[in-house]
């Protein structure tokens, strides 16, 4: 069997960095989305809140009128 030059052994170290570095910008993309859309489903459910904070406050205005 031939013996791997140095240059292939360069590039094989070269190509696993990629790699590796390839993978880590996937799992950052992903946790980035996900946070995302935790953040968008939050935002909906402040605006519910204070939709029906309001909506109290309206009735409790009216009561001690």
């Amino acid at each position: 069997m031939a013996k791997k030059s140095k240059l292939t052994q360069v590039a094989v170290r070269i190509g696993t960095a990629v790699g590796k570095a390839d993978h880590q910008a996937h799992k950052f993309a992903k946790a980035g989305s996900l946070a995302k859309k935790e953040l968008d489903d939050i935002s909906k459910q402040v605006d519910a809140l204070k939709r029906q904070l309001q909506k109290t406050a309206k009735r409790l205005r009216s009561a001690l009128r």
